[in-house]
């Protein structure tokens, strides 16, 4: 009925997958197979339930001398946007294992087919870098980390401007700029960064780069993977690649965050689920539809006018958002759609505002 691992859509193969990559002789095969590593890091940057089964087989094939090298490109980049997790059910300190195997993976790395590609090595580098800055702010003079958290957010604020008249491009380069000035331990402001930085590559096309931002900024924030904005502009990047069911699990996740919000701006007026991720909902139901491939066959779905669904009409509201929506009301001062309350990662000049959740003014095209 499900199709096995022979069909790469099956919501039945993560479970025979991680029993296969648990044994030596099982991970061989999984490795040789790039669908199937691909399919592995889709689901570890997911909000799918058995998002620890993917990270679970990530993480063996990798500890494994004989098949690490097969996957270690794919599954590095993965990897590292899930290196700020915590606890993930019944996983502990899961962030930290991830840290110790590509640690590994960096320490007995050589010459030859153990060798990592100069950009997968950056990628582990500036990981490990981030957990050294980590440590020294823990014995940093409180003055001192505050003078680089204003920093950031003077950073931060330059971007928003940016963003506002249009300069999509500055804005996540000024974005980048204080996630690089902004405290490690400040997980609520770097939530924001991440998620701002996200929405802008979404307006510029690139959504694997969204992906990885949303995907770190879903992991920073507390609880794990309930940051809504984040998890509207993942839904929409999975959209934008034709990754119908890990869009479709950020979308749910997005309307249950908003229908139990406090901030009466982020939450659904009269328990109404907004048009645009209804919209976007109802496609990719269809288009994840266990059958529908069979349906298609016999005449019993019709998909023409899926995509229009989408994108085909404007209303008031959209599925598309300004990154910096809630900054352009207050002249900045608001964060965006994180309102937690976090005693090591406060903007002394921020106070306790609320972001909001306005009205989108970017229109997909």
């Amino acid at each position: 009925m499900w199709g096995g691992l022979v069909n790469e859509n099956s919501p039945a193969g993560i479970g025979l997958l991680r029993t296969i990559c648990h044994h030596k002789l099982g991970r061989g095969p999984v490795a040789s197979c790039p669908g199937m590593i691909e399919a592995l890091c889709n689901i570890a940057r997911s909000s799918d339930d058995w998002q620890y089964m993917a990270i679970d087989c990530l993480l063996w094939l990798l500890q494994d001398p004989n098949t690490c090298h097969k996957v270690i490109d794919k599954a590095v980049p993965t990897l590292v946007d899930l290196a700020e997790i915590t606890t993930l059910g019944d996983h502990k300190k899961l962030g930290d294992s991830i840290v110790n195997v590509l640690q590994e993976c960096i320490q007995s790395s050589g010459t030859g087919r153990n060798s990592l590609s100069s950009r997968t090595k950056e990628i582990i580098e500036e990981l490990l870098s981030s957990r050294q800055r980590l440590k020294w702010e823990k014995t940093m003079p409180k003055e001192d980390l505050h003078i680089k958290q204003a920093a950031a957010l003077v950073v931060k604020l330059e971007g928003n401007s940016m963003f506002s008249s249009g300069n999509i491009a500055g804005a996540a380069s000024k974005y980048s700029e204080a996630l690089s000035l902004c405290p490690v331990r400040s997980k609520k402001e770097r939530v924001v960064l991440y998620s701002n930085r996200a929405q802008c590559y979404l307006l510029l096309q690139q959504p694997v780069a969204a992906i990885s931002d949303a995907t770190r900024a879903l992991c920073l924030h507390n609880p794990l993977n309930r940051h809504a904005k984040s998890l509207w502009r993942r839904a929409q990047a999975y959209d934008m690649l034709g990754l119908a069911k890990e869009s479709l699990l950020d979308a749910i996740l997005f309307i249950n965050e908003c229908s139990q919000s406090n901030d009466p701006d982020l939450s659904l007026r009269q328990n109404k689920v907004p048009d645009y991720a209804e919209r976007l909902v109802k496609k990719q139901m269809r288009a994840a539809w266990l059958f529908r491939e069979a349906a298609i066959k016999h005449g019993g779905v019709h998909c023409e006018g899926d995509a229009g669904e989408i994108y085909g009409q404007e209303t008031d509201d959209s599925e598309w958002e300004t990154a910096s929506e809630s900054d352009i009301g207050n002249d900045g001062r608001d964060e965006m759609g994180d309102d937690d309350d976090d005693d090591d990662s406060e903007w002394k000049n921020e106070g306790e505002r609320k972001d909001k959740y306005d009205k989108p003014s970017v229109k997909a095209r």
